[in-house]
């Protein structure tokens, strides 16, 4: 697998969990606020780490950490996520997946495997934008497979979007909570505007906490559980 960092530890990206992050490398996605893009823009890459050093440092940590977290970039591209979660799963530890939603069929192949117990899917617009927002030729009906998929895996998950003016009218993520009615959980995220992958975006405004606590009330109707980040 294409890992460009490893984050030891973190209180807050697993839900419940002491948890080390491991980063990909690489994405099928050009959603402009990415705030990773020294995991997207190949010219922007750092070193990889050999999927070795993952594993000598899960060795030396079990009982200390509880779980893994694999995000991007985005996960589901790479060949050899399977067998490096199956690794990660001997070891003992939770996994939790971070992902865009194009790649139903990996997404399938881990959860029939069990391999999975925690899933965020990053659900970017309606359908009328996907292709704008993302940057990407990435057929929408692929993105409601996976929604599909999560929603019936019988395991914790959540949904997110980032609510940003300049991409998503407030409509358009009431079309996203509509799309996922009744979720386990939607996660509103404020875009904050500093490392992004078009640094043009910088200038443009999130919703403030005030929009977005009443844009909760509107998606209440449709899903029970809204948490703002």
């Amino acid at each position: 697998m294409k890992i460009g960092a490893l984050q030891k530890v973190s209180l807050i990206d697993y839900p419940g969990e002491i948890c080390a992050i491991v980063f990909t490398q690489g994405c099928n996605f050009r959603c402009p606020y990415c705030h990773n893009p020294e995991l997207v823009n190949p010219e922007l890459y750092n070193e990889r780490l050999p999927e070795e050093v993952i594993f000598s440092f899960l060795a030396k940590r079990k009982g200390k950490i509880d779980a893994v977290t694999i995000t991007g970039g985005e996960p589901t591209i790479q060949h050899g996520l399977i067998d490096f979660v199956k690794r990660v799963r001997k070891k003992g530890y939770s996994i939790k997946i971070d992902t865009n939603g194009s790649n139903p069929e990996v997404i399938d192949k881990l959860l029939s495997m069990k391999l999975l117990d925690y899933i965020a899917m990053d659900i970017k617009s309606p359908a009328e934008k996907h292709k704008i927002v993302t940057r990407s030729q990435i057929n929408f009906d692929t993105i409601k497979q996976t929604i599909e998929l999560i929603m019936k895996s019988g395991i914790p998950y959540e949904f997110r979007t980032t609510a940003l003016k300049k991409l998503l009218e407030e409509n358009d993520i009431l079309d996203i909570a509509s799309l996922i009615k009744n979720a386990r959980l939607y996660v509103l995220q404020q875009f904050i505007p500093s490392k992004v992958l078009d640094r043009g975006f910088i200038k443009y405004e999130s919703y403030s906490r005030d929009e977005l606590e009443s844009l909760s009330k509107k998606i209440a109707q449709r899903i029970a559980n809204i948490l703002i980040r």
